[in-house]
């Protein structure tokens, strides 16, 4: 609406900080499972979305469906890089506060006494309590953070890639960005490789599809998911989550 991108990420962000607000009030003040509210609010949020896009977006394409998208920005010298260059430094923006925000969770979670709190109340909360950290408190603060990041990657789709909102548009990449922070270890650093690693089989799939292959189209459409599940499944026995991962505290 307002013809800028960089309102329509803060809109975004705000987006995902609504989202997590109700998974952390449900999963953290009330208890409740945290997968039952996950699959609760997927199904919320598509029916939601897909009923806005009906009833506003779809009838007013012009004023409320047509994004002002970000444009790609060449960094000078490391942009002319050959094969390295294109990829990683001629980009959109949020391509480049993507690097930004891994860098700083990363360095944030190993490196200060928040990351330190963080991954006590994720590890041990009862231990965190002892020593004056405030559990809950800490885990619904951060539960928004990530929303606001999460938000940030939901924006990817409609800034960048393609300039106007459609029903169920991520096609549940959601779900592959969770088997990302699973193949990764919940480590920011190894969670963005292997998003590298299903990105780069979504866009093989795309360029055999290009280049016509034999290949069924349906078998090409499954290929990231299929690439997802042998590195989850391959890896998931070797992989141990945080202790206290889905499992709510209660004080006393």
């Amino acid at each position: 609406m307002t013809g800028n991108p960089f309102v329509g990420l803060l809109g975004a962000m705000f987006g995902g900080v609504f989202v997590a607000f109700i998974l952390a009030a449900f999963a953290i003040k009330y208890l409740v499972d945290q997968i039952i509210v996950g699959v609760v609010l997927n199904v919320l949020v598509s029916g939601l979305t897909g009923f806005l896009y009906g009833a506003l977006l779809a009838p007013n394409q012009q004023t409320l469906n047509s994004a002002a998208t970000f444009p790609k920005w060449k960094i000078p010298l490391v942009g002319d890089i050959p094969v390295i260059g294109p990829v990683f430094f001629n980009q959109p923006f949020i391509v480049y506060l993507m690097y930004i925000v891994v860098a700083v969770v990363a360095w944030g979670l190993y490196r200060t006494r928040w990351g330190l709190r963080l991954r006590a109340v994720g590890e041990h909360p009862q231990a965190a309590d002892t020593v004056g950290i405030k559990v809950n408190p800490t885990r619904f603060w951060n539960v928004l953070l990530a929303g606001a990041i999460a938000g940030i990657g939901g924006a990817y789709f409609t800034l960048v890639s393609v300039p106007h909102f459609t029903k169920d548009m991520t096609a549940g990449l959601g779900f592959i960005a969770l088997a990302a922070v699973i193949f990764g270890g919940w480590d920011p650093i190894k969670a963005t490789l292997a998003a590298l690693l299903f990105g780069f089989a979504t866009n093989l799939q795309n360029l055999l599809t290009v280049l016509k292959t034999p290949i069924p189209s349906e078998f090409m459409l499954m290929l990231p998911y299929i690439v997802t599940i042998l590195a989850v499944a391959g890896f998931a026995g070797k992989i141990t989550a945080p202790a206290a991962d889905g499992k709510p505290y209660v004080k006393g």
